[in-house]
């Protein structure tokens, strides 16, 4: 059997994006006391590929916002596969500014391939929902922090990432585009995803190196992970509310002003 530390960068990807990994809906259930789902972004329609609603630990109010693929073929279709359409990111940012008016910290789970690339997503502003997203979390007075759980690739994840922490499951992989997409960009050959994955550093490891993650989260058994995610949301929130509004907000400017190196000539 294979160490840890010996899996590669290509396997972390299958392993991510193996369809019996566990989804957000059955963290968010084994996490939270209570969840109480809430649906539509008052526009077009609800998309189910990401679940919005309310969920308490202890006394503890909390928004989430998280994306959702299906477990059978039936359910993946109503859900499109995890990949959201602008609509899903127009229900997200519905549900993240009551947070902000509620005072409630707001918690997502990436988990999607990326955002729906079809005709009718661009025809609907896909770009733009996917950017409003990003600003709205950007902006929000409460505590934010986004956990990927499992594929995190393209603007569809970056869509839900803007946090004050954030944090990767060990098997996860987060990045701006697939490996596929890296080769078929750079190498005009999707067929060179396993070298194009290797190069990419899409692993919690590289990125943590990187800073552009907060902590890793060992994956155990389901109930030891669901547990030791929960500690680190409980962990993070705490921290996150001694900070003012204001702070929270320049906190994450910061965070992600002083990502990537760069040479003044």
């Amino acid at each position: 059997m294979k160490n840890k530390k010996e899996i590669s960068a290509w396997e972390k990807v299958e392993i991510a994006r193996n369809p019996k990994r566990k989804t957000s809906l059955e963290y968010i259930e084994k996490i939270f006391d209570e969840f109480i789902e809430l649906h539509g972004d008052r526009n077009f329609k609800d998309d189910k590929a990401i679940i919005c609603g309310l969920a308490k630990i202890d006394n503890t109010p909390f928004t989430i916002i998280a994306e959702q693929k299906g477990r059978t073929t039936k359910e993946n279709i109503e859900r499109n596969f995890g990949m959201p359409n602008p609509e899903s990111y127009r229900k997200a940012i519905r549900f993240m500014k009551q947070a902000e008016k509620f005072k409630r910290p707001v918690i997502t789970f990436i988990d999607t391939k990326g955002a729906y690339p079809g005709i009718e997503a661009e025809e609907k502003g896909q770009g733009e929902a996917i950017a409003s997203s990003m600003l709205q979390l950007s902006g929000l007075k409460v505590p934010v922090i986004a956990i990927v759980i499992g594929e995190g690739s393209s603007g569809g994840a970056l869509a839900l990432g803007v946090g004050n922490e954030v944090i990767m499951l060990e098997n996860a992989i987060y990045s701006i585009l697939s490996p596929e997409g890296y080769a078929s960009i750079l190498w005009k050959d999707a067929s060179r995803a396993k070298e194009a994955a290797e190069k990419m550093k899409l692993t919690a490891q590289d990125l943590l190196e990187l800073n552009i993650i907060d902590k890793i989260v060992a994956e155990k058994s389901f109930e030891q992970t669901a547990e030791d995610l929960k500690a680190e949301i409980e962990r993070g929130v705490a921290e996150l509310k001694k900070l003012s509004a204001d702070e929270l907000v320049e906190s994450r400017y910061q965070k992600y002003r002083n990502m990537g190196e760069y040479v003044v000539i």
